[in-house]
C-alpha cells in the first residue's frame, strides 16, 4: 500500500472510478464492455447480448427517510436501475436486492419496502430472482442489480455520438432537483418547530419526480416505432451537464447546448425562481430526473423535431472546438458538470 494518501474527496465519483478500474482487463471473450457505460454487455451467445447494472443507495447519502416513505424508496430503487438498461437501449428483465438494514427497523417497515419494489416489479415486468440480507449497525443500504436484454444490432453505447450529430432528450428536467430542494425545506421548518404542518399544496409534480421517478421504458419502445436508433445514449441521474460530458468523452466530441432549448416544466420554473435559483442551472445540475439523453443523426431530424416527446437541445462538433453551453444572449461558455457529489 501507498505512504501518499489522497482525499476521495479531491477526486468526486468519477475520478474514483477511473482510478480504480485502471488497468483492468476483460478475459472473457463474452465480456463485450466493463466498466464506463449504463450497463456493462456480455455475449450471450446468440442474437443478443446480456446488460447488467448496479446501484447502490445509502441512508443519508441517498435518501433521508424523514421524508422519503420506504415504499417510495422501494420503488425508486428499482427504476433507476431498470433506467441504466434502458440507455443501453435494452428491456430489463430480472433484478437481484441486497439490502443491509438495522435493528431499528421492523418487519413491518421492511414490508412497505418490498411493497415498493414489487410494486416496481410490476409496472417494469421485471422478476426479483434473488439478493442478500444482512444486519447493518447504520441504518439502510440497497444495492440493486438489474439485468436485461438488447438485439445485438439494437444495443446503444454512450461513445457512438459522431460530429453533427443532434442531442436530444426526454421530457423535461429540473423537477426532481426542485423537489429536493422543497422536501429539504420542509425538514428543516419541521426540525425547527415540529407543529408546523409541511406546506406541500400545488407541488405534486416535482414530488413525485424527486420521490417516484419513472424510468422512460417507453422512450425506448417509441424510438423503435419511430425508427430511429440513437447514437449514442445515457440516462440523466447526475445532472444534463454531467451527462452530456460524459457523452462527449466517450465519444471524443465537443458539444453546444442551447439554454432556451432546454425543457423545464412550469412548475419547476416557478418553484426554482420562489428558491432564488436559476432554472437552467437546476436542469443542467440538479440530477435524479432519470430522462434518456441520446444523439441521432442529421438524417432524422424530421422525426423527432416536431414531436413533443422530446427536444433538440443542441448538437455534436469536433473535439478540438470544446464543449459550450450557449445562453439566451448567445453568450457561450464552457460546459461544466457540478451535479451530485457522493464524497
Amino acid at each position: 500500500m501507498s505512504e501518499t494518501r489522497t482525499d476521495i474527496s479531491e477526486l468526486g465519483e468519477f475520478g474514483i472510478i477511473d482510478q480504480l478500474t485502471k488497468g483492468i482487463e476483460l478475459r472473457n471473450a463474452s465480456s463485450i464492455l466493463g466498466v464506463g457505460d449504463d450497463a456493462a454487455v456480455i455475449d450471450a451467445g446468440n442474437d443478443e447480448f446480456l446488460l447488467v447494472s448496479t446501484d447502490a443507495l445509502i441512508e443519508g447519502v441517498h435518501f433521508n427517510l424523514m421524508y422519503m416513505p420506504l415504499k417510495h424508496l422501494g420503488y425508486k430503487a428499482v427504476a433507476v436501475n431498470v433506467s441504466d438498461i434502458c440507455a443501453m437501449n435494452g428491456k430489463a428483465e430480472q433484478i437481484t436486492v441486497s439490502i443491509a438494514v438495522s435493528n431499528r427497523f421492523s418487519l413491518e417497515a421492511l414490508e412497505e419496502l418490498y411493497a415498493g419494489i414489487k410494486l416496481a416489479c410490476t409496472e417494469y415486468e421485471v422478476d426479483l430472482v434473488g439478493g442478500d440480507t444482512t444486519s447493518s449497525i447504520s441504518g439502510l443500504m440497497l444495492s440493486i442489480t438489474a439485468i436485461g436484454r438488447v438485439k445485438k444490432e439494437e444495443v446503444v453505447y454512450r461513445s457512438g455520438a459522431k460530429e453533427f450529430d443532434l442531442l436530444v432528450v426526454s421530457g423535461d428536467l429540473g423537477g426532481a432537483y426542485m423537489g429536493l430542494q422543497l422536501l429539504e425545506r420542509e425538514k428543516d421548518v419541521f426540525k425547527s418547530n415540529p407543529a408546523i404542518q409541511p406546506d406541500l399544496d400545488g407541488h405534486d409534480y416535482i414530488m413525485q419526480r424527486q420521490l417516484k421517478p419513472e424510468a422512460r421504458v417507453d422512450v425506448v419502445k417509441y424510438l423503435k416505432e419511430l425508427g430511429v436508433k440513437p447514437t449514442s445514449m445515457i440516462d440523466i441521474s447526475d445532472g444534463l451537464a454531467s451527462e452530456v460530458l460524459h457523452l462527449c468523452k466517450a465519444s471524443q466530441v465537443g458539444c453546444h447546448v442551447y439554454d432556451e432549448k432546454i425543457p423545464i416544466d412550469a412548475k419547476t420554473s416557478m418553484t426554482a425562481i420562489d428558491f432564488n435559483l436559476d432554472p437552467s442551472t437546476c436542469a443542467l445540475n440538479g440530477g435524479e430526473d432519470y430522462e434518456l439523453l441520446f444523439t441521432i443523426k442529421q438524417s432524422d431530424f424530421e422525426i423527432i423535431q416536431s414531436n413533443p416527446n422530446f427536444s433538440i437541445i443542441g448538437h455534436m462538433t469536433n473535439a478540438a472546438d470544446g464543449t459550450y453551453f450557449v445562453d439566451k444572449n448567445g453568450s457561450a461558455v464552457t460546459l461544466k458538470a457540478q451535479g451530485w457529489k457522493h464524497f
